[in-house]
């Protein structure tokens, strides 16, 4: 009489297990990277717009980083790193004709990552660079 009997069973089981758990952990990691990359993407097209509806450059730049952490606090994302240029020239910001770049830069962290290991153990950096446009024809405040 065998003694392998229901052990084929169990290997189905374990390889199962074994298969599975790495599969459910790359799927999450891709999904925080996408909810990542939607959260700057919204981030950065936020801020500027938020910039160029303000009176002057320098409520501009504060409405633009609110803008920012509103969105990126919108999807659980961490603090960003919020770049504004405007364009052509800093001195032609909020002139008719005039644009403004935005790049919103953040390090998502690998999931179940214990923060015992150091925070520099892995992470995926994603950023966003959107360029909105002042208008050439926009009325006077």
């Amino acid at each position: 009489m065998s003694r392998d009997n229901g052990t084929a069973t169990v290997e189905f089981v374990w390889l199962s297990i074994l298969l599975l758990v790495p599969f459910v952990y790359i799927l999450v990691a891709v999904f925080d990277a996408q909810r990542a990359s939607y959260g700057v993407s919204t981030a950065s097209r936020s801020a500027a717009r938020a910039f160029l509806q303000a009176p002057d450059v320098a409520s501009g730049e504060q409405r633009a980083r609110l803008a920012a952490r509103v969105a990126l606090d919108d999807q659980g994302l961490p603090a960003a790193s919020v770049q504004i240029t405007c364009l052509p020239s800093p001195a032609d910001c909020l002139q008719p004709g005039s644009s403004v770049r935005v790049v919103v830069r953040t390090t998502q962290q690998l999931p179940l990552t214990p923060s015992a290991l150091g925070s520099q153990l892995g992470g995926i950096t994603v950023d966003s660079t959107h360029t909105q446009p002042y208008g050439t024809f926009r009325r006077e405040r």
